[in-house]
């Protein structure tokens, strides 16, 4: 058997490595929400929803990721990752699913939802101590904002 050449081990590699579908830091101050259009500020908000095909879309605060998730333009199946930005460790996407939440007036997102997302109980906690406010289940969250 003949060995094969470099040049196809490099493409078939390349190519193995291409078809990876994974989640993509958001560039606060660069990119745009998919439903506002609006530029992401605010390090401690955002959202991401991931296809199976590897398309990103990105959102300054959480109702907009509800606006999309509701609008019926992804079928629940084409979808492989909803995360949500980690308030307490503000550039830190956390599956949205698994996340905590917590919706208070004093709470100031860039759309107005007034919910702040953390990706761990204990960091939750301490916020909630210093903010009045309700914890939400991520399906408490989903049907908040149809």
């Amino acid at each position: 058997m003949k060995p094969l050449p470099i040049f196809l081990i490099l493409v078939l590699t390349g190519l193995a490595t291409a078809c990876r579908v994974e989640p993509e830091p958001i560039v606060y101050g660069t990119d745009n929400c998919h439903v506002c259009k609006m530029t992401m500020m605010d390090k401690r908000f955002g959202a991401e929803v991931v296809t199976r095909k590897g398309k990103v879309y990105k959102f300054d605060d959480v109702n907009c990721m509800m606006d999309f998730l509701h609008s019926g333009f992804l079928q629940e199946q084409e979808i492989k990752y909803r995360l949500v930005a980690d308030y307490a460790q503000p550039d830190k996407l956390v599956p949205a699913d698994e996340a905590f939440y917590i919706k208070s007036a004093e709470i100031r997102s860039p759309m107005a939802s007034q919910v702040a997302a953390f990706g761990s109980e204990e960091a939750y906690k301490n916020f909630k101590k210093e903010a009045n406010g309700i914890y939400l289940t991520w399906g408490e969250l989903t049907t908040q904002f149809k």
